[in-house]
Formats: C-alpha cells, sequence, structure tokens
C-alpha cells in the first residue's frame, strides 16, 4: 500500500490516470508517489525497464510501467495508449525525462547539443502531443506538467540544457494558448537543485557547492517537488494553465553563495540596516 501523502487528502486525484516519462528514478519517481498516495493510477515511463519495475515496487499498488523512448514517435503514442488500455482515459501526463551534462559552452559539440535538444525539447512536444491527440482531445480535458530547470539566469557549464528548457517553457506557453479550446491545461515547473542520485554524475567541486548557491541554503527534497506536481495535477492547475511554477528555495533570485562573501559582520550574521523611528510610533 502506498504511503500517505503528508500535506494532500489521500482522495485528491482520485479516479484520475497519470503518465509520468523518467518516472523510475529521482523526481519522476517521487511525482510518482506523491500521485499515487493522492489515489491516482499511475504508468511510470522510461527506456529501463528493470528501473521501472524497481520504482513500481517500491510504490505499491497504483502503479505500473511501461517502457518507451519519448524521442521516438512510435514510442510515444503506444506510451499513452498502454495507459488508455489499463485504465480507460489519461488525465495528467508529467513531462519528467530529461537530461544534460556538464560541459563548458565551447566544449559542447553538435552531437551533444542534438542529443540533449531531442530528449529535453522534441521529448516533451512529442509526448505532449501524443496525449494531446490520443486522450486529452478527445475527452475534452486533461493536464500536462512539463519539468524544467531553475535558475532562469544561466546555468554555467549547461548551456544546452538552459537553452532547451527555456525553450520548453516557451513551448509551454504556446501550448496553453493553442489547446485551451480542448480542455487541455499546459504548465511548467521548474525545479531548482534537489537531493536526488542526478547530482552523484556531476564534478565533486559542483556536488559541494551547489547548496550554497540556494538563499535557503540547502538542496530540495524530492518530496517537494512531487507535492507540486499533484497540486498542479489537482483542479488548481488549470487556472495555472501557460504559466511556469518555480521551486528552488529563492536560486532564482541569487547567483553565488548566499550571504555573499563580505555580508556578514563580526559575528558570522548578515547585518540589519538600522532603521529611522516612526513619529509618533
Amino acid at each position: 500500500m502506498a504511503a500517505a501523502s503528508e500535506i494532500f487528502r489521500a482522495d485528491l486525484l482520485a479516479g484520475q490516470a497519470a503518465l509520468i516519462t523518467g518516472g523510475g528514478t529521482g523526481l519522476g519517481r517521487a511525482a510518482a508517489h506523491e500521485l499515487v498516495a493522492c489515489g491516482a493510477r499511475v504508468v511510470l515511463a522510461g527506456r529501463r525497464i528493470e528501473v521501472l519495475e524497481a520504482a513500481a515496487a517500491e510504490i505499491g499498488e497504483g502503479a505500473t510501467v511501461a517502457a518507451g523512448d519519448v524521442r521516438e514517435d512510435d514510442d510515444a503514442t503506444r506510451l499513452v495508449e498502454a495507459v488508455l488500455e489499463r485504465h480507460g482515459r489519461l488525465d495528467v501526463l508529467v513531462n519528467n525525462a530529461g537530461g544534460q551534462y556538464f560541459a563548458p559552452a565551447e566544449t559542447i559539440e553538435a552531437k551533444g547539443w542534438n542529443a540533449v535538444w531531442r530528449l529535453n525539447v522534441d521529448g516533451t512536444l512529442r509526448m505532449a502531443r501524443a496525449a494531446a491527440d490520443g486522450a486529452m482531445r478527445p475527452a475534452r480535458s486533461g493536464t500536462i506538467v512539463n519539468v524544467t530547470l531553475s535558475p532562469h539566469h544561466g546555468l554555467p557549464g549547461m548551456t544546452h540544457s538552459s537553452a532547451a528548457r527555456a525553450a520548453v517553457e516557451a513551448l509551454t506557453l504556446e501550448l496553453a494558448a493553442d489547446w485551451a479550446g480542448d480542455g487541455i491545461a499546459v504548465i511548467a515547473a521548474a525545479a531548482g537543485h534537489f537531493e536526488t542520485e542526478v547530482l552523484s554524475k556531476y564534478p565533486e567541486p559542483v556536488r559541494r557547492n551547489v547548496a550554497s548557491t540556494v538563499p535557503l541554503q540547502r538542496l530540495g527534497r524530492p518530496e517537494e517537488h512531487a507535492w507540486l506536481i499533484a497540486l498542479l495535477a489537482s483542479p488548481i492547475g488549470r487556472a495555472l494553465s501557460g504559466s511556469t511554477v518555480t521551486l528552488d528555495g529563492g536560486r532564482d533570485n541569487w547567483f553565488g553563495p548566499w550571504p555573499p562573501p563580505g555580508l556578514r559582520d563580526e559575528r558570522g550574521q548578515v547585518p540589519t540596516e538600522a532603521r529611522r523611528p516612526v513619529p509618533g510610533g
């Protein structure tokens, strides 16, 4: 039996069916846990069936798997059909599959650039179209959540990913407008730095210093991202169609360690400006 949600009612998404790409690991797996805890039936999609099956076993009843590659048209169609065959409907698509690698901009070759673009942008559009055409438009209802990245002022060492995720957020705006008449909401969820296994593949100095670039001074917890996905999948998500909702501990508002070097006083505290007394106060 799936664990209960910490903040939402168990019937928030009762009767709904969701498809999560990249659902076997990291933030996708966390989102699957939460949607099942809220009453949804979830299909985890990805290329590695053994990873998906392990995640589904961890989640328990309510989660099943379907292997496929979001970069391929036939696979995208087949993933949507798998949800319809099992549950008769598809209410929520979470475009979580994505990836990048750490490299200075001048070292990124065309092959690497295209690989990141094909997965993050083309894969997102391909899955959104498959879900809209195959399930949501006929039902005149559905929610698509496109997972992107924060900060929005650039990610040094990940130029290819910054460009791709910006394109997905622009795509979100366009699809939300184009498909509103079909009853389909399209929202972007921009994720900051989270404590997942994905961090382990980056260079050690990057891993060591990443939390210091977040004003909250810690990495996000996967369940916090999952709560946002559940919220966007709920009825309020429809009112947010066309929006990019950022969850990053304030990272979008600051670049560098917090507090900045030289800002602390002799006690190690950030000084507070003395305020003039208010007359009559």
